[in-house]
């Protein structure tokens, strides 16, 4: 499972953020990765210097083998609040549609 980073111009990026962001994102779906071929996550900051409520955004895109990409989006006060509500909507996503094709 490769996992790719992308930030905007207002979040800034360094190799310490990214191993933390692959951290989350590997911890929650390790046990799909035979089922996942790249999960790309998305990290912007809407209003970039100004404070808000929700506005740090986190789109996460999973490919999964043989299926169409499937996207999330969270959005939250900090990127990290972000990041772990996008994966676990991804999470879930994945569950069901690998929980229909075992059904089958």
């Amino acid at each position: 499972m490769q996992i790719q980073i992308n930030t905007d111009r207002n979040v800034q990026d360094s190799d310490t953020f990214s191993s933390h962001v692959k951290s989350i994102v590997e911890e929650a779906l390790s046990r799909f990765s035979e089922h996942i071929t790249r999960i790309e996550v998305h990290l912007s900051d809407e209003n970039s210097d100004k404070a808000g409520i929700d506005d740090k955004r986190c789109v996460m895109e999973a490919r999964l083998k043989g299926r169409q990409p499937i996207a999330v989006t969270d959005q939250a006060i900090n990127l990290d609040q972000a990041i772990r509500g996008a994966t676990e909507k991804l999470t879930r996503m994945i569950e069901n549609i690998l929980g229909r094709l075992d059904s089958r």
